[in-house]
């Protein structure tokens, strides 16, 4: 690991239990950072990345809670601060992109109402809470996890493109409202070589192809290789930007100026 952009901050990753989230708080753990390692409902996975941070030489602290429930948000928000002092970074990596759908023609009230509870209901609960608490602290950086559909939208499930796009107006929001000290930005990643998105019937059936012609840089990248870069939204680096939103997707999403 090169830079250790983190040593001594302390950064929240949500849904740290599986997948982006577990990438994203390892990632930070090499970078010199303590982590808190948030999980709803995958406690096994929450424990696995917190072994990995410590194997790090971080500091994890687990907390559980549901995005979607304020209660549960103020609680974490207590939890966090009571046993930390402070917090450096909040990365709301949680999200629903409704994965099992493959056509909008399978749409349904159950999922368009989870979907936009967790993508924009629970983001925004998670940065009104904590970006309070780094208000008072006068420093922080929230970094929505975000998507390319905000620039394409998503034919296969529309919920999920209004869920990013309310992500958006979020992070323009509160990076309004906690300015100048609590930055707040949006990570928008195209598609990752996850253990999810290649087990999807439609990127087995040819749309992985499709996906990696149309990308110019030539390849599907595993999340690993896209965690420094969200991270730096959250780092001192990017300390005179807020408000903004960060396409990495190797060109797909190359539209307008």
């Amino acid at each position: 690991m090169g830079e250790r952009r983190f040593e001594g901050k302390s950064v929240l990753v949500t849904g740290a239990g599986t997948g982006f989230g577990a990438v994203l708080a390892l990632h930070a753990a090499g970078e010199g950072a303590r982590v808190v390692v948030h999980y709803r409902s995958s406690a096994d996975g929450a424990e696995a990345t917190a072994a990995g941070v410590r194997e790090r030489g971080g500091e994890a602290l687990v907390v559980q809670g549901d995005i979607t429930s304020w209660d549960d948000v103020k609680r974490m928000a207590a939890e966090v601060f009571g046993e930390l002092g402070s917090l450096d970074a909040l990365v709301n990596n949680v999200g629903d992109m409704a994965s099992l759908q493959t056509s909008w023609r399978e749409l349904t009230e159950e999922s368009i109402d989870h979907v936009l509870a967790v993508d924009i209901k629970g983001t925004m609960l998670m940065t009104h809470e904590f970006g309070l608490r780094m208000l008072e602290q006068k420093r922080g950086a929230i970094v929505n996890i975000g998507s390319t559909v905000v620039v394409r939208g998503s034919p296969r499930a529309p919920q999920y493109a209004a869920g990013k796009y309310g992500v958006l107006g979020i992070t323009k929001s509160y990076a309004r409202a906690l300015a100048p000290t609590v930055r707040v930005n949006t990570f928008a990643p195209g598609f990752m070589r996850t253990e999810a998105v290649l087990n999807r019937p439609d990127w087995k059936a040819g749309r992985g192809e499709e996906l990696t012609a149309a990308t110019p840089a030539g390849r599907i990248p595993p999340p690993e290789e896209l965690a420094a870069a969200a991270l730096f939204l959250a780092s001192d680096d990017a300390h005179h930007i807020t408000g903004s939103y960060l396409v990495c997707d190797g060109g797909y999403s190359m539209l307008g100026a």
